[in-house]
């Protein structure tokens, strides 16, 4: 059960509204453009007895391709034109900004529709994200970086604990969820002390979302130790547009996207070399 739909957009299209496509399976190839900046393929991969949708964004040549894992129940919409029924995500929102720098772009859906919340550090979900790992090697190629924010990044450390010799070349946290909530899991629960990549631990000091304060990252940083290199990276500022924990506010780099990406990407680019 597998669809895969190549589409070339330029990278001023990833950030502007295309015709939606209905949600629902895709079927073949559904839509090509010769403009030459991106490639956007749209996948539904048979994992775990059920249908996981992705999209996976790449320029030419990628450098590396990040593996971002998004926040809240983890349902952005995925259609089958590469668009998105929910993008404030600071993962998916920032997408062609990731992808001017160089890297490939894989996003994945929540699979059948079915929340996120209370499964990110479970082992089935690790094998979800191999899985999403194996098909960005095969169709960007390249190292594949692990790359989570909030709610996601639980999904990013249980992946990192699990994947072994390569599947991974990195870790990056952002805004993680390390204090008790609906979800009813942590960063702390995703067995933080099985991790053996690089990681960078990203927090806003300016983030009001209750079950991120920034004071915990120095928690988390501590708890990895089996990484062979963990960096602590504090930001500061962003505009609350929603509510503390939601997408548009300092917790999601809301209105400092750009000099946060450029931070990361800095450390991303220090270890690939």
């Amino acid at each position: 059960m597998k669809c895969l739909a190549l589409i070339p957009l330029a990278l001023a299209l990833l950030t502007a509204p295309l015709a939606a496509q209905p949600l629902g399976r895709c079927g073949g190839d559904t839509a090509t453009r010769q403009d030459g900046a991106a490639h956007v393929s749209v996948a539904d991969l048979a994992v775990n007895g059920e249908a996981q949708r992705l999209v996976l964004l790449s320029p030419p040549t990628p450098r590396a391709t990040l593996l971002m894992l998004p926040g809240g129940a983890g349902k952005i919409g995925i259609r089958c034109d590469g668009t998105f029924a929910h993008p404030a995500n600071f993962l998916v929102r920032t997408r062609a900004l990731w992808l001017s720098r160089g890297y490939a772009v894989l996003i994945p859906d929540a699979a059948g529709n079915r929340t996120l919340r209370g499964r990110r550090s479970t082992p089935a979900y690790a094998q979800t994200v191999r899985a999403l790992a194996a098909f960005a090697k095969e169709h960007a190629g390249g190292p594949v970086i692990l790359m989570g924010t909030s709610q996601g990044s639980i999904a990013a450390m249980n992946a990192a604990a699990h994947l072994r010799d390569g599947e991974i070349a990195g870790l990056v946290l952002t805004e993680s969820v390390s204090r008790l909530g609906g979800s009813g899991e942590t960063v702390f629960d995703a067995h933080p002390k099985q991790v053996d990549v690089p990681v960078l631990v990203v927090a806003n000091t300016d983030d009001a979302c209750f079950v991120a304060p920034p004071q915990d990252a120095p928690k988390i940083v501590a708890g990895l130790t089996h990484a062979p290199s963990v960096h602590l990276l504090n930001v500061s500022g962003g505009v609350l547009k929603s509510k503390p924990c939601g997408s548009l506010s300092p917790h999601g780099y809301y209105r400092i996207e750009d000099t946060t990406v450029a931070a990361i990407a800095a450390w991303i680019d220090a270890h690939l070399k």
